[in-house]
């Protein structure tokens, strides 16, 4: 049990460091003092810093996947927008480094993509279960409404990156649900 204590210890302070500092300037030294361990601790739960980041991200995933599964992928917009500053700065720190990376360097991408995977899965089977279910409208292919909602949820956070007000954003969420509904 201490070394699961451990491991989430590490990964609170990187989240924190890669949301302040990005993942190049997120350094080896900043890592220590933000985890309060010395490098040989926290490098003997992670092989490097590009695992570390990655099991931070598919932390991420994971429990997007869950909320997922259970209430949409609108919840966790909704919940991007009601998390409070701290948690959508740190989230939203760790999101906008996996964007820029899956831009710019393949090897994460291909990496990415395994990691990713439960989400993109949660997110066709419930909009499965809504189908099934009578919920979802009938006339727009699902890979179609997944993608829309792909694409809305991306808008989300390059909005908030921006720092761009999110006022009306609860209707716009409503709309776009109201948008994919029977």
């Amino acid at each position: 049990m201490h070394l699961e204590a451990r491991r989430a210890q590490i990964l609170d302070a990187a989240r924190s460091c890669f949301a302040r500092h990005g993942y190049e300037g997120a350094t080896v030294r900043r890592l220590e003092q933000a985890a309060g361990l010395s490098r040989g601790t926290i490098f003997h739960h992670f092989r490097d810093k590009e695992s570390l980041f990655l099991a931070l991200a598919e932390q991420d995933a994971a429990q997007m996947a869950a909320v997922v599964a259970e209430h949409g992928l609108v919840q966790v917009m909704r919940d991007l927008l009601d998390g409070g500053p701290a948690e959508t700065v740190s989230w939203l720190g760790t999101r906008l480094e996996v964007s820029r990376r899956l831009r710019t360097d393949p090897a994460f991408r291909a990496g990415w993509n395994q990691h990713s995977a439960p989400l993109v899965v949660a997110t066709r089977e419930r909009l499965q279960r809504q189908l099934d279910a009578g919920v979802l409208r009938e006339d727009v292919p699902l890979d179609v409404v997944a993608a829309y909602l792909e694409l809305v949820f991306e808008g989300l956070i390059s909005h908030l990156a921006k720092g761009l007000p999110t006022d009306h954003f609860g209707a716009v969420l409503d709309l776009v649900e109201s948008g994919l509904r029977r």
